[in-house]
């Protein structure tokens, strides 16, 4: 009997387990997470040995226990890979799920709130305190323990979120799910129906399989992580699917049986699982909620209707229609057409904005200034109107040319249509202001170079790191300010469809690669093993540098050099590393974790305020995915919310804030100066020169032959 039982639990979510049942399937503790609670309890204890007390409440003593909320404060306090409060408890959510720190009521969810929980070690009356050894080596290992368990920590935070009720989320949980789900690869196409599927989904845990062909269909699941095998009678394995993939949504769209099994290739797979119910319900809420417009009974324009909320309290909210596909020439018509008049063209407006940096995709310049002349109304139609039209496509005009800038004078039909002068007598002067100031001519001021024979490292180890980092900086940031927002639309969709350079863009990839490569010749042309520890040393002060500055670029070039297998293969270098730059590097190369979508990376870029120079190989690839994962026409009509969803990603391109207001962010936000962020350096100019002309070795090659030269292989 008691093998049944549990045979016929394994095919049942854990979350849906009793109490009692579900501990007991619980795996026991792995030895790391075993290790991070030993170590947290002893940091506390040495640090801050009140938070572990005796605890009374309602007239009943709980021993030894701490704090919900005081144990959030404290790992904010530790460590800067805390990023949040909810970041906090998702690290805790994982002792807690792992069984090694517990509600002293069994509660399953950690929260930040005035609750008792308690260390597995502190579960026995008799609990070992731990001694002074115990407590230095807990502090030695604190940051690489806090390291660990902010990785896993967000993980652990969606688990414990999905596995509320629905109706139990707050708003905070809600956006939490949401802006993970913009990252998983099964809703990349589904962007407006995100916020949704936030309020249903929920995660669920199996052991064998999912489901078997033939079953009735009753849910759509989403791998969050594991993979499984799809599986076909007769035919056996047809595809293996990981995380990010979905399936079983056939079966309820058809409302068919099941067509294949899905058979767990690993243990303890998480799914996120919409019901049936929930997926009809939606999918009749979205098409409710759209707007058809129809010419000779074809769709020319597709809006879907959402509840915008009121910036001031006393207005009450009111529904606004989005753009989700149409032709080209309807999705102008209704822009112009819904286009504010209050606002000045620099203010943001979400929709037009879109349109003017995605047009390029699917309306080129030579059929969007003819559309645009066509929309300035004729002599025969009211004079109010005819005005109000003209001021609509002088703004958008505007907002055009300034998001264009150079990139107008490269074409006729935009010169031509800018200096139309018949668009409005008294604006004229403005756009021929605004023409004339987009001249500017930029230079390339990186120039090919040779590998060199022997290391630089005499001349920049006298440069102090900071100065170096300052200078990386300031040039970095004048490279980036170059790249024009186009150049990025340009280099995912083709720029030999447009015939459009991306210079730009690709001289600030090229110094990515340039400082890459500068970290690893460096490094095997010091012949030296004393030289190349110190070498190792400075590179890690110079990064960190980077990261103060919130120069990402060289930041993440200069760990990934550290990374390279000529550098990462000289083992005896990095044993003589102190101990303390180790730990600096592993901080550092976790921000280079590519699980969940560079998680890591995203979180540390959420905490900085502007300017900042972002790692732009993600930028790309982010652009990459949207482009690839999307069509960019759907039955013959723009499919404008991939174009809303591209405009997201540059518009989050920290440098800009918004595509319109560069010029505005530059004054805002200027580059830091050697003043703000680095003491006066004995030799400025000296370090200003070595950091714009590094000289590389770009071969992997003969990187790799210098590295065995350094250190042969071990027989």
């Amino acid at each position: 009997e008691s093998t049944g039982a549990v045979q016929e639990c394994f095919s049942v979510p854990r979350s849906q387990l009793p109490l009692s049942l579900s501990r007991i399937l619980l795996q026991v503790p792995s030895e790391k997470i075993l290790r991070a609670e030993k170590g947290l309890r002893n940091a506390i204890l040495a640090r801050a040995p009140h938070m572990i007390r005796d605890r009374k409440y309602h007239l009943k003593t709980y021993r030894q226990c701490c704090v919900g909320t005081e144990l959030v404060d404290w790992l904010l306090q530790q460590s800067s890979c805390v990023h949040s409060r909810a970041h906090a408890v998702g690290m805790w959510q994982v002792l807690l799920e792992e069984g090694v720190l517990n509600h002293v009521d069994h509660e399953l969810n950690f929260q930040d709130k005035y609750l008792f929980y308690r260390f597995l070690d502190d579960e026995e009356e008799d609990a070992v305190l731990p001694s002074d050894d115990d407590k230095h080596e807990a502090e030695e290992e604190l940051q690489e323990t806090l390291l660990i368990l902010s990785q896993i920590g967000p993980d652990a935070l969606m688990r414990m979120i999905l596995r509320k009720p629905p109706g139990q989320r707050t708003a905070e949980d809600l956006e939490i799910i949401y802006d993970e789900l913009l990252h998983i690869k099964a809703l990349s196409h589904l962007s407006n129906t995100v916020s949704w599927l936030s309020h249903v989904l929920c995660v669920f845990a199996f052991y064998i399989s999912v489901f078997n062909q033939g079953e009735e269909g009753t849910s759509w699941y989403i791998i969050q992580k594991g993979s499984v095998n799809v599986v076909i009678y007769g035919k056996g394995v047809v595809c293996t699917l990981h995380e990010g993939d979905d399936f079983g949504k056939l079966a309820l769209v058809n409302d068919a049986p099941r067509a294949a099994s899905i058979v767990l290739r690993e243990d303890n797979c998480h799914f996120l699982r919409v019901d049936k119910e929930d997926f009809n319900r939606i999918l009749r809420d979205v098409e409710a909620n759209t707007v058809r417009l129809k010419e000779h009974d074809q769709d020319v324009l597709v809006l879907q209707k959402s509840l915008r909320p009121s910036s001031h309290g006393n207005i009450p909210a009111h529904f606004k229609y989005t753009v989700m596909s149409g032709s080209p020439e309807k999705i102008l018509e209704h822009l112009l057409e819904t286009m504010r008049l209050d606002i000045h063209f620099f203010d943001p407006d979400p929709a037009l904005d879109d349109f003017v940096l995605m047009h390029c995709v699917f309306m080129p310049i030579s059929q969007l200034c003819p559309a645009l002349l066509a929309s300035q109304g004729s002599e025969q139609e009211r004079l109010d109107y005819s005005v109000a039209s003209k001021r609509r496509v002088l703004s958008l005009a505007l907002r055009w040319a300034t998001l264009q800038g150079h990139h107008l004078l490269e074409d006729d039909t935009a010169l031509s249509f800018v200096g139309v002068r018949s668009i409005h007598k008294h604006t004229h002067a403005g756009i021929e202001s605004l023409t004339t100031s987009l001249h500017r001519d930029l230079i390339n001021p990186l120039a090919e170079q040779e590998g060199p024979s022997t290391g630089s490292m005499s001349s920049f180890e006298l440069m102090s790191s900071k100065d170096l980092a300052c200078q990386m900086t300031q040039y970095d940031w004048e490279l980036f300010s170059c790249v024009h927002e186009y150049e990025l639309v340009y280099h995912t969709f083709g720029r030999q469809a447009y015939r459009r350079s991306t210079a730009n863009l690709e001289l600030f990839l090229k110094r990515f690669n340039q400082v890459q490569l500068w970290v690893v010749t460096e490094v095997c042309l010091c012949g030296t093993l004393s030289k190349r520890v110190q070498l190792l040393k400075k590179f890690i002060k110079i990064a960190a540098h980077c990261r103060e500055f919130k120069n990402l670029n060289s930041f993440f070039a200069i760990i990934m050099g550290m990374c390279n297998p000529a550098v990462s293969r000289l083992s005896q270098t990095w044993e003589k590393l102190p101990s303390k730059f180790k730990k600096f590097y592993a901080e550092f190369e976790s921000l280079l974790d590519p699980s969940r979508n560079h998680r890591a990376y995203r979180l540390t870029v959420a905490k900085m305020e502007p300017p900042i120079i972002p790692f732009m190989p993600l930028l790309i690839k982010d652009m990459t995915f949207t482009h690839e994962g999307n069509k960019t026409f759907i039955d013959g009509l723009v499919n404008f919310e991939k174009m809303v969803t591209h405009f997201i990603v540059v518009y989050n391109i920290p440098h800009s804030v918004l595509v319109l207001e560069a010029l505005v962010v530059l004054t805002l936000f200027p580059p830091p100066s050697d003043a703000e962020v680095s003491p006066a350096s004995k030799n400025p100019q000296e370090v200003r020169n070595y950091v714009r002309q590094l000289n590389v070795i770009d071969n992997q090659r003969t990187l790799s032959q210098l590295s065995f030269i350094l250190e042969p292989r071990r027989s």
